[in-house]
């Protein structure tokens, strides 16, 4: 599923150097080599983006295999491009990086934090959208970006705050005003302002993960994972907001996963007739062919039941509802079957449903384009059963 992020590319390039901060490629070379990688490291850290970009592009002339190299030119094109007035040059810029993003992918890149670069920015090196509906507002946030990526601390700060003055809804400027308290260590007036971020939007997922990074940062990583938890829970479907929670896992050492269920496959073939495909054992005393309800149960909502539970809408299309009736009808299918030993994927099952977040499995865990479209208004209605999953199934306990 497209990822669409309303970041600015300067904020971005910020958000992954957080998550990778403290790596570093490899590198047998010469002195002068060696060097100038440190130069560039130094630069990149310190977040002055324009400055390191000719070490860069002189560093994938000598290193052109090294992902590294390719990954940080990729950010200091972007830091360019937030400092270019002529707005083809800045396309220019950006569709470069996209091309150095997508060499580092190349070269082993694969993480989760490149692929959220990668979907990120547009093919064509578009600008981003607007931060906000007021002109002016916009303006100073425009200028708050090309402070920021020279490295203008100050300067990025005062303008983030006009911008919010002119327009107090303006959640990106709440958002970017903490990350430049995060960038200068204080971290009580970083969680000041991610907070009224949040609290302008709570459905937007950016303010809880980047609130996250100092919390990581002073090890508290407890209170980090109630952040990432939720950005998650907004946003299960971004690579950003997953990268997240699985970073707060690797530094815990705590193992992530959703609840294994192999639910039937079905695939529509060219006459439009769906062919489910259900690997149980029949000679199996487990009670696994109550399987055989779940095709049943969506052939039902297919042919009649859709229509009636969604009057609003002319097509069909797989939802929440649907996936959550043919879940149940299995287990309710199994418990008829008397079986010895009750498989323990329907056991999970069946106790996901008495815990009440069976809905918030078949959200996070199975979804697909159909049933996608039901999260925000369960989000809205349910976020304390969507939580509850993720703390109950998906994080592994101690």
């Amino acid at each position: 599923m497209k990822i669409s992020v309303k970041l600015g590319y300067v904020q971005l390039i910020l958000l992954l150097f957080v998550l990778c901060l403290g790596s570093s490629a490899v590198l047998s070379q010469s002195d002068d080599t060696a060097a100038l990688v440190a130069k560039g490291k130094t630069l990149i850290d310190t977040q002055k983006f324009t400055e390191a970009l000719p070490v860069y592009e002189e560093l994938v002339k000598r290193l052109p295999n090294d992902a590294e190299s390719q990954k940080n030119l990729g950010f200091s094109l972007l830091g360019k491009a937030a400092n270019t007035e002529d707005a083809p040059l800045r396309e220019q810029l950006r569709i470069r990086a996209r091309e150095a993003f997508s060499k580092a992918k190349e070269l082993g890149d694969k993480s989760l934090l490149i692929q959220g670069m990668l979907d990120g920015l547009p093919v064509d090196g578009r600008d981003a959208e607007g931060f906000s509906d007021n002109a002016e507002a916009n303006k100073a946030m425009k200028k708050a970006e090309a402070s920021f990526s020279s490295g203008d601390m100050e300067g990025a700060l005062r303008s983030y705050q006009e911008a919010l003055a002119l327009d107090p809804r303006c959640y990106y400027a709440a958002l970017f005003s903490g990350d430049v308290y995060t960038q200068t260590n204080k971290y009580d007036d970083a969680e000041k302002w991610y907070q009224r971020a949040i609290s302008i939007d709570p459905y937007i997922e950016t303010a809880y993960r980047y609130s996250a990074t100092p919390l990581m940062k002073q090890n508290k990583h407890a209170q980090a994972r109630d952040r990432y938890i939720e950005a998650f829970i907004v946003d299960p479907y971004s690579r950003l907001a997953l990268s997240g929670i699985v970073q707060w896992g690797q530094v815990t050492g705590t193992r992530l996963g959703h609840p294994k269920i192999d639910v039937p496959e079905t695939k529509v073939g060219p006459d439009g007739k769906a062919n489910t495909t259900i690997n149980v054992n029949p000679l199996s005393d487990d009670g696994s062919m109550a399987w055989i309800a779940y095709s049943a149960t969506r052939e039902t909502w297919k042919k009649e039941k859709f229509a009636r539970m969604f009057p609003n809408e002319k097509t069909y299309r797989h939802t929440m509802a649907e996936e959550a009736d043919a879940l149940r009808s299995v287990v309710s299918t199994a418990k008829t079957l008397k079986a010895k030993n009750l498989n323990s994927q329907i056991v999970i099952l069946e106790k996901m449903d008495k815990d009440g977040v069976l809905e918030a499995f078949v959200l996070m865990a199975i979804p697909d384009q159909g049933i996608a479209k039901d999260h925000a208004a369960y989000l809205r209605a349910n976020r304390d059963k969507l939580r509850q999953y993720v703390v109950q199934y998906v994080i592994e306990k101690k």
